[in-house]
């Protein structure tokens, strides 16, 4: 899986160690943790202190942003109400997909960034996703405050979030995910409320009394034709980005086995209520054609607030937009989370300086955090000369390709994993987690990554109500080029073999070995998600 000389000398090293699964490690691997017979290479100066609620709570919140709030609007006026929900779905059963692949891989391999270190042109390309995401959701940041004043110049909204972002992930690694799980929590129970109203507007429920039902699936169920669908295709997978934060947050966790699954098995609940639903709602509320759209700064440029103002119900619009600044602050942090401890992997990989190895005695990335910071807040004052939104596209056009590129490459991983693990003797009941549906899984996501890799060219050559252009082109395929740029220079510099034969893979190196010895993590239930669980046990009593 990973072709650079340099890594296949470790690799080497590692081999002659542990040759087999079956064999005992030595001493010097072994861990003391109650469930875990040893970490061949699996730990490094992160520090384990996620809880299993952490990693639920933080993938329960990184379904929920921006995409979802304020980027539906757009997506609907392209689209017509019945594209846009075909096309989420399509996004959310390769999302689904994805998760398999993810939770299989890291609970064998917790390590510093996961998936991205078997690949460096990957690794890359991953960081550069979340480096980048960092001023995308510091200019939405900037766009939601102007809904309650634009007196403030956007180099101070930037200066203060930047603050905040860097201070929180200054504190121990706890702090961070205890902010988010509380973050999380808020946007889950929110989304009840937009699912409620939105059904009580569609149904004539509102102070204007219309009933709406599905008059727009009726009236324009494809806006813009195939080609409007087509559009809305690679939106509808940047707006699942960030489900896979998992993977990285499994080098930080205590218990893998026990956490990573539990996050893996709530993505149906993720992709369904937030996605499935949310957008349906979205449909039903909303005309495609609604000249309130586009235009409209913070909650102004929800279809949910529009929908709501236009049933008589104004009030929710301050509530919306409080809610929107919170996901995209959510969004940001996480990627300030994330960035720093994928250049950890990397440099353990030998694909990055050895000095992003560098992590203090609470286990923060620093010189990895610092470089991230410095690039990502540097380009968040491009902000300055321009509006927020012009920027937020520069930066989503970026992006969006590394998603898919990113997904892609953890799904073919995944097949060279299985196809190593069989070569070389092993089962699939040997695995710690066996994804479902593999190799049907894995196959349909890498197939619709590459489809809609493909849809995005033609897009970026025959852009949708615009002229073709060399600008168009390359503000869309930008990221291609670099990704290409990344992997040549690698091979160069590496002059590894182009692709490595299944029996060699070392599939120890890095490796967790678990033990059937129940981990005292496994048994934690802390004071907030026992609050949590009462309370819901108290909403819905269990059956008799």
């Amino acid at each position: 899986m990973q072709s650079a000389t340099k890594w296949d000398e470790k690799e080497a090293d590692a081999e002659k160690t542990v040759p087999t699964v079956e064999r005992r490690v030595s001493t010097s691997t072994q861990s003391s943790e109650p469930g875990v017979e040893a970490d061949y290479g699996a730990d490094s100066g992160l520090k384990r202190k996620l809880s299993s609620r952490h990693l639920y709570m933080i993938s329960l919140g990184t379904a929920i942003g921006t995409a979802l709030w304020l980027g539906s609007g757009s997506n609907l006026t392209t689209a017509g109400p019945v594209g846009m929900w075909i096309g989420f779905w399509i996004a959310a059963s390769i999302a689904w997909a994805l998760m398999q692949s993810v939770g299989e891989l890291t609970v064998m391999y917790p390590v510093p960034s996961a998936f991205p270190r078997w690949s460096i042109s990957h690794g890359w390309a991953f960081w550069l996703l979340y480096t980048l995401g960092i001023p995308t959701e510091l200019a939405g940041l900037v766009t939601v405050m102007q809904f309650w004043t634009d007196k403030v110049p956007p180099a101070a909204w930037i200066s203060i979030f930047l603050f905040i972002l860097v201070l929180l992930n200054a504190f121990p690694v706890r702090v961070y995910a205890e902010s988010e799980s509380i973050m999380s929590f808020i946007k889950f129970a929110w989304i009840f409320v937009i699912i409620i109203a939105s059904i009580v507007v569609s149904a004539g429920g509102g102070p204007k009394g219309h009933s709406i039902g599905f008059r727009y699936w009726r009236e324009a169920p494809f806006t813009h034709g195939f080609k409007g669908f087509l559009s809305v295709m690679p939106n509808a997978v940047f707006s699942m980005s960030g489900i896979e934060l998992v993977g990285i947050a499994a080098a930080e966790a205590k218990n893998p086995k026990k956490s990573v699954p539990k996050s893996v098995g709530s993505i149906w609940l993720r992709l369904g209520l937030f996605y499935i639903i949310g957008i349906l709602m979205v449909t039903i509320i909303i005309s495609p054609y609604s000249p309130d759209i586009f235009g409209g700064k913070g909650a102004n440029a929800s279809p949910f607030v529009i929908a709501f103002r236009n049933a008589g119900i104004p009030g929710l619009s301050h509530a919306m937009n409080a809610i929107i600044l919170i996901s995209v602050f959510s969004a940001a942090n996480s990627e300030v989370y994330t960035a720093p401890r994928i250049l950890v992997g990397l440099a353990e990989a030998k694909m990055a300086p050895k000095w992003f190895l560098r992590c203090d005695r609470q286990g923060r990335p620093l010189y990895g955090f610092f470089f991230t910071i410095l690039i990502s807040g540097g380009l968040a004052y491009l902000n300055v000369n321009q509006t927020g939104s012009t920027v937020f596209q520069w930066f989503e056009s970026l992006v969006s390709l590394c998603v898919l590129y990113s997904w892609g490459c953890i799904f073919l991983a995944h097949l060279r994993f299985r196809k190593a693990w069989k070569v070389q003797g092993y089962s699939a009941d040997q695995l710690p987690w066996k994804s479902r549906f593999f190799p049907l899984s894995a196959i349909w996501g890498i197939s619709w990554c590459i489809l809609i890799c493909i849809i995005e060219f033609y897009l970026a050559v025959w852009p949708l109500g615009q002229p073709s252009s060399a600008k168009q082109f390359f503000a869309t395929y930008l990221s291609i080029v670099l990704i290409i740029i990344i992997y040549v220079g690698a091979k160069i510099y590496y002059r590894g073999p182009f692709w490595k034969k299944p029996s060699l893979v070392n599939l120890n190196y890095g490796r967790r070995f678990y033990t059937n010895r129940r981990a005292s993590s496994d048994k934690e239930e802390d004071e907030l998600y026992v609050f949590f669980k009462s309370t819901l046990e108290k909403i819905i009593p269990k059956k008799s």
